[in-house]
């Protein structure tokens, strides 16, 4: 507890122009993968990266080592804190983690190296990763992309299970999304250029918020954007359109870590027993736990890894 209480105030001091190791400081970068017994488990904060944290410190504990959790909502902090071994372990997503580093290592208007290839995207990663002296471990089958979900009233009215069945529909859309949707390749210059949708317009209630679901609906909006995890579709009546043609980019998720403290075959190991079995619709399902019915995410977490064998 002491040790987490010092970590905590040490991130409070971490600013957004901090970048953690120096690139140059070769020793940190060639060092020899780490086995700390003690390792600190790092959450972004929000249900998910609360839930996979858990998990990561329950499984690690099982393995022998002392674990703790921090949070540090903002990657602008617990990047660099993860860089410097403030942060051990993190849970990440493959192409917004790729694309993040990429353009903290090339300028915000690189070219984005995160795409729907996840075998290229995993290289990209990685190339950018090691410099830091970050480990990106194997990815699982669970991914958390950018979904659009219609009315399930109206997908069966026009027939449409995929995005390219709304793209040949001629259907007009009004997208209930974030401002920053009519600038973002994925969302309406995607769906334009990819699906050949007609979106007229986006309205900018957020992505798979309440409002922008509610928008959808009564019937003000035809289309969300919301994410491939969200469990609370059922309750309003909605059903993804599969990206059929890939739009989306490969956001699996993946356990970063500090390669000089938790590099070792011991944390690959413990870590990638849940790459084995927990899936999209897992995650799904355990958000909903929380968020629905106001379970705590270290229940729902050690739950689901007892039912699935891993945690005795």
């Amino acid at each position: 507890m002491r040790r987490r209480a010092a970590l905590a105030g040490l991130l409070l001091l971490v600013t957004g122009c901090s970048t953690g190791p120096s690139l140059e400081n070769k020793g940190a970068v060639t060092a020899p993968p780490g086995d700390s017994h003690h390792l600190t488990i790092g959450s972004a904060g929000f249900t998910e990266s609360d839930l996979l944290a858990q998990m990561y410190a329950l499984l690690l504990k099982q393995a022998g080592y002392t674990t703790s959790l921090l949070t540090v909502a903002n990657r602008e902090l617990y990047e660099p804190a993860l860089e410097s071994g403030q942060i051990d372990v993190v849970p990440e997503y493959a192409a917004t983690f790729a694309d993040w580093l990429n353009a903290k290592t090339n300028g915000p208007d690189a070219p984005a190296v995160g795409s729907p290839d996840l075998a290229a995207t995993m290289k990209a990663l990685r190339r950018l990763a090691a410099p830091r002296g970050l480990t990106v471990l194997p990815p699982g089958k669970a991914v958390d992309q950018n979904a659009f979900a219609v009315a399930r009233s109206y997908a069966a009215k026009h027939h449409l299970r995929t995005l390219s069945d709304l793209g040949a529909s001629g259907l007009e859309v009004r997208l209930a999304a974030g401002d920053e949707c009519v600038q973002r390749p994925y969302c309406e210059p995607g769906l334009k250029k990819v699906y050949g949708i007609d979106i007229t317009a986006v309205d900018p209630k957020g992505v798979g918020t309440t409002q922008a679901k509610n928008a959808v609906r009564n019937g003000q909006d035809q289309m969300v954007l919301t994410t491939t995890t969200d469990a609370t579709l059922d309750q309003f009546g909605l059903v993804i359109l599969a990206d059929d043609k890939h739009l989306q980019n490969a956001d699996y998720v993946v356990p970063v870590v500090n390669r000089s403290r938790a590099g070792s075959t011991g944390v690959t190991e413990a870590l990638g027993k849940l790459n084995d079995v927990l899936t999209t619709a897992d995650l799904a399902s355990m958000n909903q736990q929380v968020d629905s019915w106001r379970r705590l995410a270290q229940d729902v977490a050690r739950t689901y890894l007892q039912d699935k064998g891993l945690l005795k």
